[in-house]
């Protein structure tokens, strides 16, 4: 029996890849930070299958700690401040935790046991303003966010103990992903949710910043997959994970709007306060390369992906809708 030690296992793409590796036959453990709050929501279905251990990426001797007491044969870093936006008001604290948290659980893992296979998870914001179209593999990175900065720090740090140390140590660079357990914070989820509030009388505007920025959006559920075939390789590597194709938000709106009936351009509105100081326009990868060295293909499709938001948050909110009427 393999195991697994998960950072950000309590994330949307923690969850999915804790339930993959479940699936697999490992034993999973999930780093987890001391908090004033549970945020255990995304894995409270497999909480008794999974076994967690505490530890913060800004704690250099908690990650040895936590590799001591899980003996892992692969470690997956999922743990960041992960929103674009919040790096801008916060970027010290999203530099010591995307950044450099990658460094200390690399040498966490360098002092215990090199032996162990470390994945790091790169982003697509790494690309920011971008110097090619589509991106792959070795296109030049241009950050336009703290964010993306301390990814591209966390990205050549990994490629840096893998060649120093010789560990086996790979970098998924992924685009956006998303899924039911998408945070609301983030744009698709964020219209997901709105269309679903809307539609069910809870709220009647849904504020947006830029509706013409492009993505390349595929489905978390796919995504860990990739995460999972790369720690399996004879040679460690880098990869794009990515769909190929490209949509803008306002597409995106169009189209949770429209599952559920509903003309966006009457509820939504584009507000100042939510555009970025410097916009990533067009991002769209090429996973040629994780195609024929890993075999892996997306599943599921754009359409399919937003309906399912929208279907998950509609059934999410109904309940609220029937105990308001049941209280009025």
């Amino acid at each position: 029996m393999k195991t697994a030690l998960i950072t950000g296992i309590t994330g949307q793409d923690g969850s999915y890849l804790a339930e993959l590796l479940l699936e697999k036959g490992y034993r999973v453990f999930g780093l987890v930070r001391r908090s004033s709050t549970v945020t255990f929501e995304r894995i409270q279905h497999i909480q008794d299958r999974i076994e967690l251990v505490p530890g913060d990426l800004t704690d250099q001797n908690s990650l040895l700690y936590a590799l001591q007491e899980c003996g892992a044969d692969e470690v997956y870093n999922l743990a960041a401040q992960s929103f674009v936006q919040t790096s801008w008001n916060q970027p010290t604290l999203t530099g010591d935790v995307t950044a450099l948290g990658v460094t200390r659980m690399l040498e966490a893992i360098r002092v215990h046991n090199p032996k162990i296979r470390f994945y790091q998870a790169s982003s697509s914001e790494m690309f920011g303003k971008v110097q090619a179209v589509p991106q792959v593999e070795d296109t030049p990175f241009y950050p336009r966010s703290p964010y993306g900065v301390a990814k591209v720090y966390g990205h050549w740090i990994t490629v840096n103990y893998r060649e120093s140390y010789g560990m086996y140590a790979v970098s998924g660079i992924l685009f956006n992903h998303e899924s039911p357990r998408r945070g609301l914070e983030f744009v698709t989820r964020k219209v997901t949710d709105g269309a679903a509030r809307i539609k069910l009388g809870l709220k009647d505007k849904l504020h947006l910043g830029n509706l013409d920025a492009q993505r390349d959006w595929g489905y978390a559920g796919d995504y860990v997959r990739a995460m999972w075939l790369m720690l399996q390789q004879d040679e460690p590597r880098d990869y794009v994970i990515s769909t190929g194709e490209t949509h803008s938000v306002r597409e995106l709106v169009e189209l949770a709007f429209g599952h559920v009936g509903l003309d966006w351009r009457e509820h939504v509105v584009q507000d100042e306060r939510f555009m970025r100081p410097a916009e990533v326009d067009l991002l769209v990868g090429d996973a040629a390369k994780a195609r024929e060295e890993l075999g892996w293909e997306p599943e599921v499709g754009f359409d399919e992906l937003v309906t399912m938001m929208v279907d998950a948050d509609l059934d999410r909110l109904r309940p609220l809708v029937r105990g308001a009427q049941a209280a009025g």
